[in-house]
């Protein structure tokens, strides 16, 4: 009882009145390292529907698909999505030393296995939604992969 009301007073006149920004400021490299998830996934399987164009061949595309399974643990292509969100490191330099908080590797390391994880569902839903190896027309595949893909970036 002694201390409620000191650390509501103390929360409600040096914190809450910047949590608005703060959150912001933190979406910021959040929403732009998603983004760039998003990105990729539409990169990754606008090159399977390009490259089945020009081949037309089903068992090629058959591994384009399982290919864009490892898509989530393949470093190099996640990169750039990661990049995004190390921008937090700089912006929680500043909170840390304002609002002491701690833990910032953490933070960033756990934004990143999100992304991780949306790119994981995504390849997943993608997958379960498209199987090459149930597709009889050729000349609709193309058409199906853009639709599927939509229908994941939805």
């Amino acid at each position: 009882a002694s201390v409620s009301e000191p650390a509501q007073k103390c929360c409600t006149e040096n914190i809450q009145p910047f949590l608005t920004s703060i959150l912001e400021e933190l979406m910021g490299p959040v929403s732009s390292g998603f983004t760039e998830v998003r990105s990729l996934f539409d990169k990754e399987v606008n090159e399977i529907i390009q490259d089945f164009q020009k081949t037309n061949d089903m068992t090629r595309l058959k591994e384009n698909v399982d290919h864009l399974m490892t898509l989530p643990f393949n470093s190099v292509k996640m990169e750039p999505c990661y990049l995004k969100v190390n921008l937090l490191q700089e912006l929680l330099q500043d909170l840390k030393s304002r609002f002491k908080v701690y833990h910032i590797d953490f933070v960033i390391q756990r934004t990143q296995n999100f992304m991780q994880e949306l790119m994981e569902n995504a390849v997943y839903t993608f997958e379960q939604l498209f199987s090459p190896s149930h597709q009889a027309d050729s000349a609709k595949v193309a058409t199906t992969i853009e639709k599927v893909k939509l229908r994941v970036l939805k």
